[in-house]
């Protein structure tokens, strides 16, 4: 029975057919069970499928468990008693039914499981709509994973979100040994916040100057996000808020390149998160590092259209920023405004130190090294701000084996605050050129304090 059980598992997320190459829909029933919902499963099985079970029980339940775990090593392994598929709770699929309440049900029966490695399903080939929803923790098993494999969509109208939490639109909280993982999408469907958005519409009456994250991950450890499919979302795709020990990993993550405020993933408040892997085509930036983060690494990222990766903004409320031990390797950028960026405020306190760029690569990018101390907002526009006493300390930032091309004429632009200058940065074996034939392109410094080492083209212009 125990075999039997496992089978029923792999039929709920459609892994059967792909490792014994037949249906989990044919005439013979293979198990009935409640132990999941109140809801009767009756699981019908084909000819082939049953003789193979019953070979795989002549060999035992270990034979079963080497076949899945051949089959994928992202996808944990779960016996239907440890399975929550989100069908079994009510969930219509069709697209239009509002099947919050079904995922609701499916996570809180998850999440207060005592087996091994509960898992809730969303099943392929099949699109859930789901309301402003939050799956919250701290949950009884030590692992707990949720598997997409299908679509979950967001209500198209921002009006959904009336009375509700406008930032936020799926959202974990809390959890500890966290997997999201699959080939399944999140739509957030976000066009119609972006034809309200206050930036790109100021005099618009009602504008909204915040819309929802399609999924956060807050005070969550030990968590892994492998493989999902992010798109159009209202604004950021993907937050890591007040986390610690994250793996973002095989992200596929894209929105417009002008729609607004779509970055691709914010980390903020957290510490030792991993982006790996990754392909971010958005209208913000790529990847995005706010304050109170340290130990953050970003590698293997395509990153374009989109602003590139950001540390910052930071201290645009006067706090005292800590931001420290960020490192950005091996990500090619292709045809965003920015490439290896770091900006704060002018207002801002505190420091952002030891931070690199390494292995960069470089394609019709506007500002493809930029540091901006001086950031501001007069009147709703950027730049043109006279010099302040504060600012956000720089220093340690080192800027490595970084090629391409630049769109602009001013391919390395340090503009630094007078009262809080760069110190401590280093150019090293940096080849820019432009991305029109003929032309040269400068760097630009203010303010701006190191060393440098290997050939620097442009030539530098940094302060010993």
């Amino acid at each position: 029975m125990h075999v039997r059980s496992a089978i029923v598992g792999l039929c709920h997320i459609n892994l059967l057919p792909k490792l014994l190459g037949s249906s989990c829909e044919s005439e013979k029933p293979l198990l009935r069970s409640t132990s999941n919902s109140t809801a009767l499963i009756e699981l019908y099985v084909s000819e082939s499928i049953m003789n193979a079970i019953v070979r795989t029980e002549k060999l035992g339940f270990f034979a079963l468990m080497l076949i899945f775990g051949l089959y994928s090593a992202d996808l944990p392994f779960s016996s239907a008693a440890t399975i929550f598929s989100v069908l079994n709770y009510g969930a219509k699929a069709d697209g239009k039914t509002d099947d919050s309440k079904a995922f609701s049900a499916a996570w809180k029966a998850a999440c207060s499981a005592t087996t091994q490695n509960p898992t809730v399903v969303v099943p392929s080939n099949r699109n859930f709509l789901v309301y402003p929803l939050s799956f919250n923790g701290p949950c009884k098993s030590s692992k707990i994973s949720f598997q997409l494999i299908g679509t979950i969509s967001s209500p198209s109208s921002p009006s959904v979100w009336s009375g509700r939490d406008r930032s936020k639109w799926l959202t974990f909280n809390g959890v500890t040994g966290l997997l999201i993982t699959g080939t399944g999408t999140i739509d957030s469907h976000g066009s119609g916040w972006w034809g309200q958005s206050c930036r790109d519409h100021p005099n618009l009456k009602g504008c909204t100057s915040s819309a929802p994250t399609a999924l956060s991950l807050i005070s969550c450890k030990q968590s892994t996000i492998s493989g999902i499919y992010f798109v159009n979302s209202a604004q950021v795709h993907l937050v890591i808020y007040q986390s610690n020990d994250i793996l973002i990993k095989n992200m596929h993550i894209t929105a417009p390149q002008n729609s607004p405020n779509t970055d691709g993933i914010h980390i903020e408040a957290s510490q030792n998160v991993l982006v790996n892997n990754s392909v971010i085509a958005t209208g913000d930036d790529c990847v995005s590092i706010g304050d109170i983060t340290s130990n953050i690494n970003v590698s293997f990222v395509n990153c374009g259209p989109g602003h590139g990766v950001s540390v910052g903004s930071l201290g645009k409320n006067g706090n005292s920023v800590k931001v420290e031990n960020i490192h950005v390797k091996k990500v090619n950028f292709k045809g965003t405004t920015n490439g290896a960026r770091i900006k704060t405020w002018q207002v801002g306190l505190g420091y952002a130190q030891k931070i690199s760029f390494e292995h960069i690569t470089l394609k019709s990018v506007q500002n493809p090294i930029y540091i901006d101390q001086n950031y501001c907002d007069i009147k709703g526009s950027r730049g043109n701000c006279g010099q302040k006493s504060t600012g956000v300390k720089i220093s340690q930032v080192t800027y490595n084996d970084i090629v391409g091309t630049s769109s602009t004429y001013v391919a390395i632009n340090l503009n630094c605050s007078k009262s809080v200058a760069c110190t401590g940065i280093t150019l090293s074996s940096i080849q820019i050129k432009s991305d029109k034939s003929g032309q040269q392109v400068i760097s630009k410094c203010t303010n701006a304090h190191g060393t440098n080492s290997g050939v620097v083209q442009p030539k530098s212009c940094l302060q010993s």
